[in-house]
């Protein structure tokens, strides 16, 4: 990837008032695309093929892809292997799965072994202990192939309501755990990292480069709770349609949003890309 020195917009200008249209958006500078899956990708919960061939799409055009999900480290393997994407970043940023030497597929951790054993390990009491005060309170059913975080279902497969997922994040945080709600689950974790550190730890050892303040060479794409300090740090940051039910309870919105919701809204931003390029 080729270093760019200007962005395209004034300082501040698509953060603080709400997201602009995403026409007003430019990416002709953009040379890498990192997105959210779960109802960014996905819509109503499936990878349409449109979406697909929007991936392959930007990929043909060497524009890479990131995926950046609170998902476990199983399905992160799954989409690194089989999608065309450049690195998958899983579990909220506790660990990403990038290309290696001779096509193999490296497994990198944030933290290292004895610390990421001792939290999970007291991860998983306080966050019994938290479901235990929340009646009908589970784990999501891919919890089962995490390593590092784990995640309560509040609107996958379950439907706990808005109080009482914030009950559950309150005694989450009390208790000095992270947890951060994804459109889905409520991702619980223990340690120094998120989506955001991830990105930057991926930026600089596997291309080389970092992510700048106001950087328009990379581009995020979200809808949830755990976008927000991506949505703040990214110059060029585009929330699918459906981030409006969020805009009012995050810190930081998206600066550009698209026409439509979920996997659509990818495939507009994805459009909007390639048509900057060309």
């Amino acid at each position: 990837m080729r270093a760019r020195r200007r962005s395209p917009l004034p300082p501040g200008e698509g953060q603080g008032e709400g997201p602009r249209a995403l026409c007003e958006a430019d990416f002709g500078r953009a040379e890498a695309v990192f997105t959210d899956v779960d109802a960014t990708l996905t819509t109503l919960g499936k990878l349409a093929g449109s979406t697909v061939r929007a991936l392959e799409r930007l990929e043909e055009a060497g524009i890479g892809v990131v995926l950046v999900s609170g998902r476990p480290a199983g399905w992160g393997e799954c989409w690194a292997r089989c999608l065309p994407v450049r690195g998958v970043i899983v579990e909220n940023g506790g660990l990403y799965f990038a290309p290696g030497r001779r096509g193999r597929l490296r497994k990198v951790y944030l933290q290292p072994a004895p610390e990421r054993i001792a939290n999970r390990r007291r991860l998983e009491r306080e966050v019994e202990a938290a479901m235990a005060r929340v009646p009908g309170a589970r784990l999501s059913s891919d919890s089962a192939y995490t390593e590092v975080d784990l995640a309560i279902d509040y609107h996958e497969e379950a439907r706990l309501g808005q109080r009482a997922t914030d009950e559950l994040e309150r005694h989450l945080r009390s208790r000095g755990v992270t947890a951060v709600r994804s459109s889905v689950h409520v991702n619980c974790w223990i340690g120094r990292f998120d989506k955001l550190s991830a990105v930057r730890h991926f930026v600089s050892r596997e291309w080389g480069l970092s992510l700048r303040r106001r950087d328009a060479r990379f581009v995020y794409v979200g809808d949830s709770f755990n976008d927000s300090p991506m949505f703040g740090a990214f110059h060029l940051s585009v929330g699918v349609a459906n981030v409006r039910a969020v805009l009012g309870r995050i810190e930081h919105p998206p600066a550009f949003v698209t026409p439509s919701p979920e996997g659509k809204g990818f495939e507009e931003l994805a459009e909007s890309v390639l048509a900057a390029r060309r």
